[in-house]
């Protein structure tokens, strides 16, 4: 009830989009007379009228019962349920649209186009879980999220990875986010829903490149928990950082900790952090340390823009119109052999050929200016990365690092304290019974 009250505020702003735009077909299809077949869509229809509402409310569901799994019941097997129920409904049932994930794009395309509206129901999966997240941490990953579900269920024999691996792989979802938005707003293309490695499961159909990269990642993720929630996944990304702010979060053990080192043998995502040795304790090289990173954090941004400025004319040709301009060019110069499809309509059209430059051209330095942007973003990421790895944190109990945990619960079964507090719940229950039968 409490947790109702304190987003109660989030809520009524997302109710003020009811009025925005509406994800259904105004318009019927053409009806052709020659017998032409409406080609099948790989993608599923909107959903229309109060069906929209039925996914945000499900959504909402979800959210809170994970939050109530996580924060309070610390139920391992509730979520693993929650899990097979959000897999079957957000995933297979609903096909992974519409997705938190991959609304990212539609928010950033929406922003930088304004005469785009976005429907309510797209803000409200893209918000929800990031307003849970500010209170109850990562519970949207833990067993909300379709992606993170049919990985979870795949996680049979969980191995330890290196920390420094973790640490070095963690930077590249960072990389995937700023990449995300960038070409969403340029108009290029939505490549978190492109190359998502599960929709093809969840529709019983996609590429076959897809395929492959969706069942190595599954075969992956038998022994590396969640690689792809781990190593790509953008939203998880921005929920790391907002669950180091949340509310409530969720811990090992609810009383004491007996060090008995079970909980961090459990976390197949190195989210757990042992105790720091009483010989660890913070010394004056790790401050030369912190001073250096900091030194060096303007220099890494500054890299990282040169970097990926140098990458800006690739990025461009990721636009139809960029691609068409310069095929145009080639075939007016005699370089190409032959018209392509698009070159040969284009011509066909009569359109202009200035202006289809100058449309390019403005894109082309809307990419470039871009790539700077999103390499000055990863450079900061990677400086912010180094200056958390140069401080030293003093710790007495295995802790949970919010921002890597992805609240499965697998610590609460293996914690001797929790089990032994759900023994004398269950103990006393009976107790309880009696005496009010007495009474």
């Amino acid at each position: 009830m409490i947790f109702l009250v304190r987003i109660a505020p989030f809520l009524l702003l997302l109710l003020t989009g009811l009025c925005a735009a509406e994800d259904i077909q105004r318009f019927p299809p053409p009806d052709f007379e020659s017998g032409y077949v409406m080609p099948v869509t790989t993608t599923p229809p909107p959903r229309a009228g109060l069906l929209n509402y039925v996914d945000l409310a499900m959504l909402f569901a979800a959210l809170s019962l994970a939050s109530y799994l996580v924060i309070h019941k610390r139920s391992r097997q509730g979520i693993f349920a929650l899990t097979v129920f959000s897999l079957i409904y957000f995933g297979f049932y609903r096909e992974g649209c519409v997705c938190s994930i991959g609304a990212i794009q539609n928010v950033a395309f929406a922003l930088f186009h304004k005469d785009i509206a976005i429907p309510f129901v797209v803000i409200a999966f893209f918000l929800l879980p990031l307003i849970f997240a500010l209170y109850s941490g990562r519970v949207f990953c833990a067993g909300v999220c379709p992606l993170g579900a049919i990985q979870d269920i795949a996680l049979i024999r969980p191995i330890r990875i290196p920390g420094w691996l973790l640490q070095s792989l963690g930077l590249i979802p960072y990389l995937y986010l700023g990449l995300a938005v960038f070409f969403a707003a340029v108009g290029s293309s939505f490549i978190l829903c492109e190359y998502d490695p599960f929709i093809s499961f969840f529709r019983i159909s996609g590429r076959l490149n897809i395929i492959i990269v969706g069942i190595s990642l599954l075969a992956i993720g038998v022994f590396v928990g969640r690689p792809y929630c781990l190593f790509l996944c953008p939203y998880g990304a921005i929920l790391r950082l907002l669950s180091q702010l949340s509310l409530w979060k969720a811990t090992v053990s609810p009383d004491e900790c007996r060090q008995c080192q079970l909980c961090e043998e459990a976390c197949p995502f190195g989210a757990i952090y042992p105790p720091t040795p009483e010989e660890a304790q913070p010394v004056r090289k790790d401050r030369k340390r912190l001073v250096l990173m900091c030194v060096l954090f303007p220099l890494l941004v500054a890299l990282g823009s040169w970097s990926f400025s140098l990458l800006a004319p690739t990025f461009s040709r990721t636009h139809p119109t960029v691609r068409l301009a310069e095929q145009i060019s080639l075939e007016d110069s005699t370089q190409a052999e032959t018209y392509s499809d698009a070159s040969q309509a284009f011509r066909d059209l009569g359109q202009s050929k200035e202006v289809l430059f100058n449309q390019a051209q403005n894109l082309r330095d809307r990419f470039s200016l871009g790539a700077w942007i999103v390499g000055a973003f990863f450079g900061c990421a990677v400086a912010c990365k180094l200056i958390g790895l140069s401080l030293s944190q003093q710790r007495l109990d295995y802790e949970i690092d919010n921002a890597n945990c992805v609240a499965c619960g697998r610590c609460f079964s293996y914690c001797p304290v929790e089990l032994k507090r759900r023994r004398d719940i269950k103990s006393s229950r009976p107790a309880m019974k009696d005496q009010s039968i007495q009474e």
